[in-house]
């Protein structure tokens, strides 16, 4: 079975594609997906130890964010239904999710997994719309394929207690990878742009001064106009971020003295949802689907 369930070195779900590749799954964590091997090669950054303490948030995989990237003013979400506390990258990294495997797709596909994410109760409290979540994780020899859709869910009759608005649903999404590198010396970035914007002063800033800084821990949003390029010259490989609008927005992320560097797609930037820049709205009933692909480079 290509889909089966471990014990070590921590409980998981591994999904094997016929030529080695494989991916590690924890649904009940957020849906994290916690490992890519590709060629012989573990190409993700996990804190195990960190990750066996609840209490601590994640530092490794790839967690979800959902339905806010980064954080907004005061942690409280405006609506026309009133205010409501959504904190930083949403909920969508902490909930318990639904996995199953997928069929392949295609000559070269070596198919993935599944998972799924629906509102409760407690999504609700924070976020008032029946939504769904799902993320598809394809594997491809030398590549990672990732498909989101959302759904606003149509709005559901009074017997199921739900108070979903017939008004539009905001979100933004993201993806936060924890790419695993030699060391951060080590590491050079293609296909940003000249200018991006600091998120520690809120500020913009120019991009080649922000890559000087990576040994001393950064956080700046770019929009590229095409792949951007992990370089690790310790390792001899690369990585490459291919986006497609409007999941085309690019965060890179140091944690210094952590050996990874996060290269995140995001659909907007942080707040949003307040400010309106690029902020993503579904009718009751309509869908929208994001894609995105991690490429290995092995030609150094």
């Amino acid at each position: 079975m290509p889909l089966s369930q471990r014990t070590e070195p921590y409980p998981h779900w591994e999904f094997t594609a016929p030529w080695g590749d494989r991916l590690r799954i924890v649904p009940e964590r957020g849906g994290l997906v916690t490992g890519w091997q590709c060629g012989g090669r573990e190409r993700l950054y996990f804190d195990a130890e960190r990750f066996a303490d609840p209490a601590a948030s994640v530092r490794g995989g790839i967690p979800v964010l959902f339905p806010i990237c980064g954080n907004l003013p005061g942690d409280r979400l405006e609506l026309p239904q009133g205010a409501f506390v959504l904190r930083q990258h949403g909920f969508a990294r902490d909930l318990p999710w639904q996995l199953e495997p997928l069929e392949p797709g295609g000559a070269g596909d070596g198919a993935g997994i599944r998972l799924r994410l629906e509102d409760s109760p407690a999504t609700r409290a924070s976020f008032p719309f029946a939504f769904r979540l799902e993320l598809e994780y394809r594997l491809e020899p030398g590549a990672l394929a990732i498909t989101a859709r959302i759904s606003h869910r149509p709005e559901p009759g009074p017997a199921d207690g739900v108070t979903t608005p017939a008004s539009a649903m905001p979100f933004s999404f993201g993806l936060h990878p924890y790419l695993a590198v030699s060391a951060l010396e080590a590491v050079e970035l293609e296909g940003l742009p000249d200018t991006c914007f600091d998120h520690h002063p809120m500020a913009p800033a120019a991009t080649a001064s922000q890559l000087e800084r990576l040994l001393q821990g950064v956080d700046l949003l770019s929009a590229p106009r095409g792949p951007v390029r992990l370089w690790d010259r310790g390792a001899g490989s690369g990585l490459e971020l291919q986006t497609a609008a409007p999941f085309d927005l690019v965060v890179v992320w140091t944690d210094p003295p952590r050996p990874m560097l996060c290269l995140e797609p995001w659909t907007a930037p942080r707040g949003s949802l307040a400010t309106g820049e690029r902020r993503l709205e579904l009718a009751p009933g309509a869908s929208q689907v994001l894609h995105c692909r991690y490429r290995v480079l092995d030609d150094l």
